[in-house]
């Protein structure tokens, strides 16, 4: 199928121009690879290069697709976006630092804590140790102190028999007196 007017005249322009390619983007506003700048308003087409004309084709060029360069305000945007994505990223990494700081401190922290805990532990088992120490020397004491108050409470029970025992009497010789 033949291509007619129009469509044969705007192959023919896309032919014309001189082609970079594809990957390349006039992000500056140039719309030639020398680098002249695009007027405004006016859009900038670049195009595949050509694949070279091939004697097996039978002599038919092939045609890639036209890729419009960026827009300029593309650009203002992503740099914007990228700058906002650097500042986000920033504030996510010092909060995090600022967690592992706080977590350190912590951990710090509890660690004296502990050792605070460990002194105490350790005077309070040296004071049981001195505790035990003094109990033993006091032992022998506290034995006489058991056998004394046995010796008191047999003592006691032998005074209540001879109470008992001279009120007896003493009953039997108001007896006797009186007879």
């Amino acid at each position: 199928m033949a291509a007619t007017g129009e469509e044969a005249a705007e192959m023919d322009c896309i032919s014309r121009v001189s082609l970079a390619h594809p990957t390349v983007l006039s992000l500056g506003g140039s719309s030639d690879p020398r680098g002249e700048p695009a007027s405004e308003g006016q859009e900038v087409v670049t195009a595949a290069p050509k694949k070279p004309i091939n004697s097996s084709d039978g002599g038919v060029e092939t045609a890639e697709e036209a890729v419009e360069p960026a827009e300029p305000d593309i650009n203002e945007l992503c740099t914007d976006m990228f700058d906002k994505m650097a500042v986000f990223l920033q504030g996510e990494l010092t909060g995090t630092c600022e967690d592992y700081h706080l977590l350190e401190n912590m951990n710090k922290l509890t660690s004296l804590k502990y050792m605070e805990m460990k002194d105490i532990s350790i005077n309070i088992s040296r004071n049981l140790q001195d505790l035990n120490h003094k109990y033993a020397s006091l032992q022998p004491y506290l034995d006489q102190i058991n056998q004394i108050e046995e010796q008191v409470s047999s003592l006691e029970q032998a005074a209540y028999k001879l109470d008992t025992y001279s009120k007896k009497l003493e009953a039997k010789f108001k007896k006797l007196e009186k007879r």
